[in-house]
């Protein structure tokens, strides 16, 4: 077992990120051990991630309001606040906020995050009406 003390600090400022993100996002670091990380990941209207993968998975635990997760090839799914996924290891996928709410989460990363393309706002806009 490894204990890992939170490493936020409330003097550090939130990351937003725009590299790897669509939207304004404010990401708060919980902990970076070596071999995962942890974020509190919050998404204003319209954010999302980029396509991406975990060398060996990714769980999420919704905090605040409402978003999507998709993984390529799938429909996407409706998050509420309460829910949890399980991405499994190299699957590609996108998360993020609704066209109309936040959504923050907690993110635990395994391994190495490999970053791919910008989802289109066509195929965004989509899951809108098509989410489970």
């Amino acid at each position: 077992m490894q204990l890992i003390h939170a490493s936020h600090k409330p003097s550090t400022p939130s990351k937003q990120p725009t590299e790897t993100f669509t939207g304004t996002v404010h990401m708060d670091p919980i902990f970076t051990a070596d071999d995962c990380m942890g974020n509190n990941v919050c998404f204003t209207p319209g954010a999302r991630t980029f396509w991406h993968t975990h060398e060996r998975g990714q769980i999420l635990t919704v905090t605040m309001g409402t978003g999507f997760v998709c993984t390529k090839g799938e429909g996407p799914k409706r998050l509420r606040v309460g829910d949890m996924v399980h991405v499994p290891a190299g699957e590609t996928h996108w998360h993020g906020a609704t066209g109309e709410t936040v959504m923050a989460h907690t993110a635990i990363s395994l391994g190495k995050t490999s970053w791919g393309e910008e989802v289109p706002q066509a195929e965004y806009e989509k899951a809108h009406q098509v989410a489970e």
